[in-house]
C-alpha cells in the first residue's frame, strides 16, 4: 500500500482523466467526478462505481435531471498498489471500467474486453 494525500490523489485522478482518448469522454453529457475515501459498506474491496442512467436508459432521462456520477474510492484504490506507477494504471483501468458504464458496457462486456 502506497501513501497519498487526499489533494495529491485528487490530482493524479484529473491527471488520468485528461490522459483518456478524446473519443471516451466527449460523449459524456450530465456526468460529474467524484472521489470519496471508501465506498458506503467501508469496504476496501470496490475501487469505483457509475451512478446513474447510462445511454441505453436515456430516453427516460429529462430536463433538470442530476448529473450522473462516476466515484473512484482513494482507500481501496491506494490499498491495492506499492506505487506510483500502479496506482496511475488502476485509476485509469477503474476510470475507463466506469465510464464503459455510462455508454452502457456492462461487467460480463467488460471482462471480454479485458476492462473487468
Amino acid at each position: 500500500m502506497i501513501e497519498l494525500s487526499a489533494e495529491d490523489f485528487e490530482q493524479l485522478v484529473v491527471s488520468e482523466l485528461d490522459a483518456l482518448p478524446d473519443r471516451v469522454v466527449d460523449g459524456l453529457d450530465n456526468v460529474v467526478f467524484l472521489i470519496e475515501d471508501r465506498p458506503p459498506d467501508g469496504s476496501l474491496d470496490m475501487l469505483g462505481v457509475y451512478e446513474g442512467f447510462d445511454l441505453t436508459e436515456r430516453g427516460a432521462y429529462g430536463y433538470g435531471e442530476l448529473p450522473d456520477r462516476i466515484i473512484l474510492f482513494r482507500e481501496p484504490l491506494l490499498a491495492i498498489c506499492e506505487t506510483i506507477e500502479e496506482l496511475r494504471d488502476e485509476v485509469h483501468i477503474t476510470l475507463v471500467h466506469e465510464i464503459a458504464h455510462y455508454y452502457g458496457i456492462d461487467d460480463e462486456q467488460l471482462h471480454e474486453l479485458g476492462w473487468g
